[in-house]
């Protein structure tokens, strides 16, 4: 026989009592107030740490044919992470506003003053944007304030499904919110061979709790909410962060070099599945196997082979491939012993693991706003510059537009220019930079044919745009 809710409850309670401080009537039994208690607690250690993020930026003018830009304002969460007035939130929360403010909590002493259960308004404080990471989705803020209350980084490898987890933030503009739930799945991968993952959690996350903590019950930062899966828009129990591993990582990264180095040592590694095991008559059905070297890469010159099977990165065991490249991932410039099994011999080998080159994540941190934008294209652009040449591959041509990413709130046309392309000329017409690539597209007509000469992936090829 199932036991009803209420004794299930109740056989909890009496299971874990000894953990529950006494009750306020000094009975020294079990008690939901005494569980209550621990999450107030909790919650007034955690909440003097969590900010608002208030934005202003600019967007398109919703008026038709008009060339003006209206001021538009969003708002986010983030937490401080360092006393110094050091501040994490999404990329997405800060994304390409011209100006940014962190509204700190009214400090303690001064909420005591209040009999109130309305809290006065905090402080509101402009902040630098001190570097985004929009792969990981993480930005850093500075506030000119010191002696902050700041929350530590949890370790996100050793949380484990169905353990408690509490989400902070501003949803709606609604400041310092508080929700509960448990981790639903603590390494959700969204896309396939995606190396980011996420923590799954059903607590309740809505628009603005972008950028607060999911904390764990020591009152530490397991994971930055970041998006939800909703088909109402709202909250439907399935919500994202990012683990604090990779959170502290962007961080600390950010903090020392103004961005995120990427590594890379030139190999394509593969998940072990039972049928290629089989087939390639593998000693063990699980686990990473090279399936490429390239020629003079870091992994060649380190002695690395196709068909190597790697059994660990720095001690640590690899169990797939989306592990073995999150640990490169993480490692540029770093020299790590890279542990594999050849013929069935053990060996560990040394690689250098190289800075990725091509990061377009160096190329957005040149958008100023509305001066990069091109709205007829729907996509951000810079000038092909000193600047930016050596940020990308071997190019065809010395002069033209580099297209870095697209407008969020514009809708471009599927597939029609990607963040790398390099635009040449508008119907036989060069553009060698910004202000000629708008001059050119400002002279065309509503249905007038659009034919972009660009170059992408090192190959030139014409592409077709419709200008709205």
């Amino acid at each position: 026989m199932i036991p009803s809710m209420v004794s299930l409850i109740v056989l909890i309670l009496v299971l874990a009592g000894p953990v529950f401080p006494q009750s306020r009537e000094g009975a020294s039994g079990p008690s939901l107030r005494g569980l209550s208690q621990l999450y107030q607690d909790l919650v007034e250690r955690v909440d003097p740490a969590v900010v608002q993020i208030i934005t202003r930026g600019y967007a398109a003018s919703e008026e038709e044919d008009s060339q003006l830009l209206r001021t538009r304002r969003g708002n986010g969460s983030g937490v401080v992470v360092d006393k110094d007035g050091y501040v994490v939130t999404n990329a997405h929360v800060v994304g390409n506003a011209r100006r940014v403010e962190v509204l700190l909590p009214q400090p303690a002493e001064e909420r005591l003053r209040f009999r109130s259960v309305i809290n006065p308004t905090g402080k509101l404080l402009p902040a630098k944007v001190v570097g985004v990471d929009r792969e990981t989705d993480i930005a850093v803020l500075k506030v000119e304030e010191t002696n902050l209350p700041a929350l530590p980084f949890a370790d996100s490898d050793q949380l484990r499904q169905g353990q408690i987890v509490i989400a902070f933030g501003s949803p709606f503009g609604l400041e310092n919110s508080v929700t509960m739930g448990i981790v639903s799945s603590v390494a959700r991968q969204v896309r396939p061979d995606d190396p980011m993952i996420y923590i799954q959690t059903d607590a309740a996350i809505n628009p603005g709790n972008s950028g607060g903590p999911l904390v764990d019950s020591e009152g530490a930062i397991a994971g930055i909410n970041t998006f939800i899966v909703s088909r109402s828009g709202g909250n439907e129990g399935i919500g994202f962060a990012v683990p604090s591993n990779i959170a502290k990582s962007v961080y600390e990264q950010i903090r020392e070099h103004g961005r995120v180095r990427r590594g890379q040592i030139g190999v394509i590694a593969q998940s072990i599945t039972p049928a290629m095991a089989r087939a390639l008559k593998l000693p063990q059905d699980w686990g990473v196997i090279l399936a490429d070297v390239s020629p003079r890469s870091a992994a060649e010159a380190a002695g690395l082979r196709v068909k190597d099977l790697v059994l660990s990165f720095d001690g640590k065991p690899m169990e797939n491939a989306r592990q073995f490249g999150v640990n490169i991932y993480r490692s540029a410039g770093q020299t790590v012993k890279i542990e594999v099994l050849r013929g069935g011999r053990k060996m560990e080998i040394a690689t250098a693991v190289l800075e990725r080159p091509r990061d377009p994540d160096r190329i957005l941190s040149l958008i100023r706003g509305a001066e990069n934008e091109v709205n007829e294209l729907g996509v951000l652009a810079v000038d092909l510059d000193e600047r930016v040449t050596p940020l990308l591959p071997s190019l065809r041509r010395l002069g033209g537009v580099v297209v870095a990413g697209r407008i969020s709130d514009v809708s471009p046309q599927e597939g029609a220019l990607l963040p790398g392309d390099v635009i040449y000329e508008v119907n036989h017409t060069p553009v060698g930079s910004l202000a000629a690539l708008r001059k050119a597209i400002g002279a065309m007509k509503h249905g007038d044919p659009v034919v972009l000469h660009i170059e992408r992936g090192g190959q030139l090829q014409f592409q077709v745009v419709e200008i709205d």
